[in-house]
């Protein structure tokens, strides 16, 4: 039986790949950030279904601020692969805590591949990029090869985290993968993200709870997919015989605006009526346009997308809609 040992296995990421490994009959291992409230949300129908897979899930609390609880872990697990998925991952966020945003995005990359590192593993690695390292676009679409420009302490702290597994890879032969992700969208996806953010705000309005949803800039431009597909594109990268870097993504790209006619179209309602622009949401550096070219996942992993985005936006709302 494989071992799979995933950081942020409580987020929307994490969890979808705790699934998918699972029904892979892996024993997977989650790290769980210790705070006063649990946040296991997103797992409780495996924790609790113990029939099927709560045999084989297990958490474990630890943090990629701390290289002890990292080092402990995976001695302790010695895990077949690696998923470090875990980061501070709101970009407007990190220009309010760029510090706490480079220690665990940036630097908890590192110490978690010092600790396979230190420990002997044999283990291979995934770290979850993202598209944000783009940032101010060199070319369009974006692939492997296009520089990166971040344009938040977000993308910034990625892209080090980046490099650093490169370099793990070149300079001690570690099967690490990087994993260049665009975003990914699904009703699990967390309520201050924007898209999640708009779901929410559809079923509220249809139930009388909400009148207005404030956003910030509607023009901004993404290449969204659904977030249970991508999970299955960082397995297959550590499936490969060679590790390398690939981007995932659609291929298309749609702006903010968009994302909301279809959402309150979906559900009868006119957006203009309800959304209110509040300037101060605005990010201090905006990233206009991302999209990615998936050919090498397509060609080396033979991954491609199937869920297109009104299918997505539809996923979305009806999963707030109709509980």
């Amino acid at each position: 039986m494989k071992k799979a040992l995933i950081t942020g296995i409580t987020g929307q990421d994490g969890s979808y790949l705790a699934e998918l490994l699972l029904e892979k009959g892996y024993e997977v291992h989650g790290i769980v950030r210790r705070s006063s409230m649990l946040n296991t949300v997103r797992l409780e129908h495996l924790l609790n279904d113990e029939s099927i897979h709560g045999v084989r899930l297990f958490l474990h609390n630890g943090d990629l601020s701390d290289s002890a609880s990292l080092i402990n872990i995976l001695a302790h697990t010695r895990p077949d692969e690696v998923y470090n998925l875990a980061a501070q991952s709101q970009v407007r966020v990190s220009f309010d805590m760029p510090e706490y945003t480079g220690d665990v995005t940036g630097l908890g990359t590192v110490r978690i591949l010092e600790a396979i590192r230190q420990c002997q593993l044999p283990a291979r690695f995934y770290q979850a990029g993202t598209s944000e390292m783009f940032g101010n676009v060199h070319e369009v679409p974006q692939r492997e090869t296009t520089p990166f420009h971040p344009r938040s302490p977000y993308g910034v702290a990625k892209v080090y985290a980046h490099w650093a597994t490169v370099n793990y890879r070149e300079s001690f032969g570690l099967f690490a993968c990087n994993g260049i992700v665009f975003n990914h969208e699904s009703p699990r996806r967390g309520e201050t993200f924007v898209t999640r953010k708009i779901a929410i705000a559809v079923a509220r309005i249809l139930r009388k709870e909400q009148e207005k949803l404030t956003l910030g800039n509607l023009d901004a431009k993404r290449d969204w997919g659904y977030a249970k597909e991508y999970v299955q594109a960082m397995w297959l990268m550590l499936q490969q015989d060679e590790p390398d870097d690939y981007v995932i993504a659609t291929g298309e790209t749609h702006s903010v605006k968009e994302f909301l006619q279809e959402a309150f179209s979906h559900a009868g309602l006119d957006w203009e009526k309800h959304v209110r622009i509040d300037e101060s949401l605005y990010r201090p550096a905006e990233v206009d346009l991302l999209v990615g070219d998936a050919t090498r996942a397509r060609e080396k992993l033979g991954w491609q997308p199937k869920v297109k985005f009104k299918e997505l936006v539809r996923l979305m709302v009806d999963a707030e809609t109709t509980t």
